[in-house]
């Protein structure tokens, strides 16, 4: 049964006018009659008309073309068939296996009430060294994951995966926003042969797709994550990437509506779409969702106004650094760019805080002494000098780490590393413990073993 008719068509925006007894609503799915390829959603009402944008291409869609109503809007499979499989924006499966569907939930905003929302959760050990001591987390964390390519971002990725699935039973949703086409069928083809895929779900929506596909499919993911969370009690770990193609899409959709842009071409209500996503992505009382989201920066401008907003909603950030993985120095994580709002003394607890803040000033220091060794040579430091260039050395090379998703190509069994071991090593070395050790011993090693 038709409820309309497409009278005008601008690349992804559409009008209808609707047939009298249509009884549409914004949200709404429509369909074209005769063929169901074309699908839009109502965006806006007004009067006889309806503003729709399409779902897909609008390559070979003509006006006059009769549309149908075939949902109160986009919806996603919430079950659990949905572990080890890949979706597209709109929940429709891309790994080209059979599916059965069980239940579909909307993609539309759930934020959960501040009744429901537990803040106190309890931290979350990822078993990496350097993450568990500079930027560590707690369940319903969101952390902000900056990296170029060719820097170890899908290792570092894949480890999390492992470790806290091997550790915590912790399944975990990947949302690809703006991905190619490319580096998804890599992801995923590491993914099945690490055996990681079916503790898992992915959600893609490729850059090759119209903006509406980027704009949709983080919503999509979230209801996977949701359904972990609320349905199955469970703790869950969220990979955003790219947090900002969501922002990005937005915007595309935005000047295809003919809406006013404020500065730097952003919609006016850009913060409203950001708090919309990062608001669904917390803990409760059932389980929580833990997130690492990829943060794209325009220009190299960490004062870009989507940039910021998405910042203000970080709990902390993990910066890998290109210098450090042209050393070997693998997770290649900047840990002076690096941060966590756990890094406080009465969440964290003096001891871990204080060493934190000690080897930072080694660290600090080092850098320092580099640039005089180049120039006057080591003798002419004096001993605490010294003891805090060779110190530091065996702190860089101990943070390094065998990955267990690396072992095929590294020939060293990974190793995951509790937080106490790591402040015990930590401790020992700054105190001078190891100054007899040769700093190589510390390279790519979990705990230290005397």
């Amino acid at each position: 049964m038709k409820t309309g008719k497409i009278i005008s068509i601008f690349e992804i925006s559409i009008e209808i006018i609707l047939d009298d007894d249509s009884n549409i609503k914004t949200g709404d799915i429509l369909e074209a009659v005769d063929n169901p390829k074309y699908r839009f959603e109502v965006i806006e009402i007004t009067n006889t008309n309806a503003l729709c944008i399409s779902l897909n291409s609008t390559r070979g869609l003509k006006k006059g073309t009769l549309v149908k109503k075939i949902s109160d809007g986009l919806e996603m499979e919430y079950s659990n068939a949905i572990m080890g499989r890949i979706f597209d924006a709109y929940g429709q499966v891309l790994d080209g296996k059979e599916f059965n569907s069980v239940n579909k939930h909307f993609i539309e905003n759930n934020t959960i009430s501040l009744k429901e929302l537990n803040v106190e959760a309890e931290p979350l050990w990822t078993g990496i060294k350097v993450i568990d001591f500079f930027a560590p987390m707690k369940k319903g964390f969101r952390m902000g994951l900056l990296g170029g390519a060719g820097v170890g971002k899908t290792v570092l990725i894949k480890e999390l995966i492992h470790n806290l699935y091997t550790e915590s039973k912790i399944n975990s949703v990947f949302i690809g926003v703006g991905e190619r086409s490319r580096e998804g069928k890599e992801l995923y083809d590491e993914l099945v042969s690490s055996n990681l895929l079916d503790n898992m779900t992915m959600i893609f929506g490729q850059m090759s797709k119209n903006p509406v596909v980027r704009s949709k499919c983080i919503e999509t993911g979230i209801v996977a994550a949701e359904y972990l969370r609320d349905e199955k009690k469970k703790d869950v770990l969220l990979f955003v990437d790219n947090i900002y193609r969501f922002i990005q899409a937005k915007s595309e959709i935005a000047m295809e509506l003919k809406q006013m842009l404020v500065e730097n071409g952003y919609p006016s209500d850009t913060m409203n779409d950001i708090s919309k996503v990062e608001e669904r992505i917390s803990s409760t009382d059932d389980g929580s969702i833990t997130s690492f989201q990829a943060i794209y920066i325009p220009a190299d401008d960490y004062n870009d106004e989507a940039v910021q907003n998405v910042v203000s909603y970080m709990d902390g950030q993990i910066v890998l650094d290109r210098k450090i993985a042209e050393l070997g120095l693998y997770p290649a994580i900047d840990v002076f760019k690096s941060s966590s709002k756990l890094i406080d003394v009465d969440k964290i607890g003096k001891r871990h805080y204080d060493l934190v803040e000690e080897t930072l000033r080694y660290l600090a220091r080092y850098k320092e002494l580099e640039e005089i060794i180049s120039v006057l040579g080591i003798d002419e430091l004096s001993n605490d000098d010294k003891n805090i260039f060779h110190r530091s050395r065996k702190l860089r090379n101990y943070f390094s780490q065998p990955l267990f998703v690396s072992e095929q190509f590294t020939g060293i069994k990974g190793q995951y590393v509790k937080i106490d071991d790591v402040l015990n090593d930590v401790e020992n070395i700054l105190n001078g413990k190891y100054d007899n050790v040769e700093e190589d011993k510390f390279l790519y090693i979990g705990k230290y073993n005397e």
